[in-house]
């Protein structure tokens, strides 16, 4: 996603525009941020929007440097960080201080933290409350929730209070129980009320809405529907925007990963050999060799 198309070798990455300058004065370093209107923007301009999730400085500042336009602090952590079985377990406490690393590390991508369950749904006083956390003790520039019209009161008050969400309709993790499991949403009759979760969400003041496992057919009709882009995770090509967990796409996962995945590395391997180098090289004695000792 970027503000301008036309191409010139010579000039930086178009995808990295000039520093933006800060109404208090100061001139940060580095590219200018990507905002929410960015993402109005490309939709307009049938431009792509690219988002990884990332849970660490380290990955958030790879993502961030290669031009991916936004980062989730996904409660997907559950699974890929605290090792629980699914993400229902997560907590607000445990996924500020990973958004914390995440939103020091970028210079660009637009930070989303993820609601867990549990921190929105008994209305949305408690909604606002646990967005304000993300903001002030994180420094997120956003928040997501899950949810269409069910959600729709806690959007409008967080939205009210001047902070960004991004909606979450079709499979919606948290709701894994009462869904029947991993299936996909928005089929047939279906479809009708997966177009009215979307246009609940925008109504409500979301900047853009995550479609996760639904027919590519009918992420094309809300797509069509909406004002807001529309993030595809697992939902064909006809979306706004494309959004993986980092974890899957780069090959760290072990077992069967979702069928939408591409797997564009293989860093497990990677890592499974180098630490079997280093083993071997521990017991043989070719580590440390000369040149690493300070004498």
């Amino acid at each position: 996603m970027s503000e301008s198309t036309a191409p010139d070798s010579t000039a930086p990455d178009s995808s990295l525009p000039a520093p933006e300058q800060h109404p208090y004065g100061h001139a940060p370093d580095g590219p200018k941020r990507v905002r929410t209107r960015h993402f109005h923007n490309a939709k307009r301009e049938g431009i792509p929007i690219t988002g990884l999730t990332s849970y660490d400085m380290l990955t958030a500042q790879i993502f961030d440097q290669a031009g991916i336009d936004f980062l989730l602090v996904g409660d997907s952590a559950g699974n890929n960080v605290f090792g629980y079985e699914t993400t229902l377990p997560v907590t607000v406490d445990e996924l500020i201080p990973l958004t914390r690393a995440v939103a020091r590390a970028v210079t660009r991508a637009l930070v989303v933290a993820d609601m867990p369950f549990g921190s929105y749904e008994s209305g949305a006083d408690q909604a606002l409350s646990t967005a304000v956390r993300f903001m002030k003790e994180a420094q997120a520039h956003a928040v997501k929730l899950e949810g269409g019209v069910r959600s729709h009161k806690q959007i409008k008050r967080i939205v009210s209070a001047g902070i960004p969400v991004m909606g979450h309709v079709g499979f919606t993790p948290q709701s894994e129980h009462g869904l029947g499991g991993h299936i996909i949403q928005g089929r047939g009759d279906a479809a009708k009320n997966l177009i009215d979760d979307a246009l609940a969400v925008q109504e409500a003041g979301a900047f853009a809405v995550v479609l996760e496992m639904v027919p590519g057919s009918v992420a094309a009709q809300v797509t069509a529907a909406l004002e807001i882009p529309t993030i595809g995770v697992g939902a064909g090509p006809s979306v706004d925007g494309q959004l993986l967990v980092w974890t899957d796409f780069a090959g760290m996962t072990e077992g069967r990963v979702p069928r939408f995945v591409r797997q564009y590395a293989n860093l497990r391997q990677v890592l499974t050999d180098a630490v079997h180098n280093f083993r071997d090289d521990v017991n043989s004695g070719a580590y440390p060799a000369p040149e690493h000792n300070y004498e």
